[in-house]
Parts: C-alpha cells; sequence; structure tokens
C-alpha cells in the first residue's frame, strides 16, 4: 500500500475528493474486468492494468493490495496530495476508485513501458541512441529536481529505477510509483528512516 509520510497537515476537501474519483464499475468495465490480458505489471503495491474509458482514454489501473492498515480518509488524503503534483516528467495521477476493500489508482497511460525493457533488451537497446539517452537522463533530472526541490510538497521518491521510469510515445521519461516517496515540509532538508528500500 502507499506509505507516503506527510509531516504537515492532512487535507480535507472533499470536493476535490469527489471531482477525482472514478466509479469503480466503470474502471473494472475499463480493464475488462481486471485480465490477465490487460495486466501490465506487478509491483510490492499491487498489479497494473491497462484500460480504455467510454471516451477512449488510456488508462493505467494500479490495483492496490488489500492487506494495508490505511483507513479510506489516510488513502484520499494521499490521493489527493499526489494529484497536485503536475510536472512533464512525472506520470501523472488521474484519480482514484474506492469499493469495499478495493483501492485503485489511476494513472495516464504511458505507451512506451518502463526504461529498464529499453536497456536490458539487446534489440529495444539499439533505439536508444546517445541523444536520446541524454535526453532521458536530463528529464529523470528535471522530475526529481521537481520533486525535492519545486514541488510544494518536497518529496523524496526512495525507489528510482529504470523499471519506475516510464517512456511516452516520444521516449520522454516520466518517474512512476511513489508508493515509497516520503513528503517532507517545506523547510526540511533531510529525514532518516530505518527501512531499506530498492532493489
Amino acid at each position: 500500500m502507499l506509505s507516503l509520510i506527510l509531516l504537515g497537515e492532512a487535507v480535507n476537501d472533499t470536493s476535490s475528493i469527489d471531482s477525482i474519483q472514478y466509479d469503480f464499475e466503470k474502471i473494472r468495465a475499463a480493464t475488462n474486468d481486471f485480465s490477465e490480458a490487460n495486466k501490465l505489471g506487478q509491483g510490492g503495491f499491487g498489479a497494473v492494468y491497462k484500460g480504455k474509458l467510454l471516451n477512449n482514454q488510456e488508462i493505467a489501473v494500479k490495483r492496490l493490495s488489500r492487506n494495508s492498515s490505511q483507513g479510506d480518509v489516510e488513502f484520499k488524503n494521499e490521493v489527493l496530495l499526489l494529484v497536485k503534483l503536475q510536472h512533464k516528467n512525472l506520470v501523472r495521477l488521474l484519480g482514484f476508485s474506492t469499493q469495499g476493500p478495493e483501492r485503485l489508482l489511476v494513472y495516464e497511460f504511458v505507451s512506451n513501458g518502463s526504461l529498464d525493457h529499453f536497456i536490458f533488451d539487446p534489440i529495444k537497446a539499439s533505439i536508444l541512441d546517445w541523444d536520446k539517452r541524454y535526453k532521458i537522463i536530463q528529464g529523470i533530472s528535471r522530475g526529481l529536481l521537481y520533486l525535492h526541490e519545486d514541488s510544494m510538497l518536497r518529496i523524496i521518491h526512495r525507489d528510482l529505477k529504470a523499471s519506475n521510469i516510464l517512456l511516452d510515445e516520444k521516449m520522454n521519461p516520466k518517474i512512476s510509483d511513489f508508493g515509497m516517496a516520503r513528503l517532507l515540509v517545506v523547510d526540511q532538508t533531510q529525514d532518516t528512516t530505518n527501512r531499506i528500500v530498492g532493489t
């Protein structure tokens, strides 16, 4: 489950929550009932599925694992914070859906998949000439700068790796998977943790 830690105030704006909440049955239909054919991958926090809404918008849906002790209020507060992150080098969270124990995060769909598929595949690696690699590194750096310095939330990702960098149709990088992120207050420049993350 999401483990963002907010060191500031909680968000309780129900009008904002309603505007980004998707109907669960519409998301279920968009992913063809979370079919294996639409499954894009499996991470530590749940499976990710490709979906298509009725307006033909393609989405990626993260179906979060059910073993979290996090309550609905905390979950919705975290979603409200994440949806405010707007940068061209971050995967955009569009909204969420809940029904009973089910919790879904709805993201923009990023068509070329993750960077690791290009780096570690000998055929796809040839697509990444040095100019493209440099452009990808610059984009990742801009996204991290936004998270660390320019965002009002000051976020530390804590699990940045090639599989968490997605590439759009123009090979622009987008940082994804903020499941292990740490939120810092605006003036805070450091924090400590005992939890080891990453691979």
